[in-house]
């Protein structure tokens, strides 16, 4: 059984890694927004707008470790800020979990987070310098739980099919 779960900064490449890897593999893939979202019937930014980020991270918290706990192999995308919240970052340490920290510099994610940072909540009213510095205090706030992760690899100056190699290497 494969679990293999992504982690890292908001457009480090989580969701279109995951996909990727998860057809190389023959893995469903999730991600855990589109997950949350299924749930609640509701888009992120509504579920942030009208119930607010506190009912937001206990629902993520219930669907990640609701799909940690099943007895199913899959490829799983989380948010930025779920291994922050509610321990966990625990079930990046489980046996039966192959966890993957994709780590970017703050400088790439956000280049990256500047192209679509309207669809992201906690984003989408910086304006100028506020974003890079929003991103830098968030990734220091944030390495701790990231660095729970069994394996890292850097995004910087690769292609999605360089990280998904360095993945497979990793699952052999």
């Amino acid at each position: 059984m494969k679990k293999i779960v992504l982690v890292g900064y908001m457009a480090s490449g989580k969701t279109e890694i995951g996909k990727l890897l998860s057809k190389k593999l023959n893995l469903p893939f999730f991600d855990i927004d589109h997950l949350i979202e299924n749930e609640v019937s509701k888009s992120i930014n509504e579920i942030f707008e009208g119930k607010g980020e506190i009912f937001f991270r206990k629902k993520e918290h219930e669907v990640f470790a609701n799909k940690i706990n099943s007895d199913s192999s899959f490829v799983l995308s989380l948010g930025g800020g779920t291994p922050c919240y509610a321990n966990n970052h625990l079930f990046l340490e489980k046996d039966d979990v192959i966890s993957i920290y994709l780590k970017g510099n703050i400088a790439t994610l956000v280049e990256r987070l500047k192209i679509n940072k309207a669809k992201r909540p906690l984003l989408k009213d910086l304006v100028g310098e506020e974003l890079t510095e929003f991103v830098a205090k968030h990734l220091f706030d944030r390495s701790f739980y990231y660095n729970h992760c069994k394996h890292t690899i850097t995004i910087e100056d690769k292609s999605p099919f360089d990280i998904i190699e360095e993945i497979q290497k990793i699952l052999l």
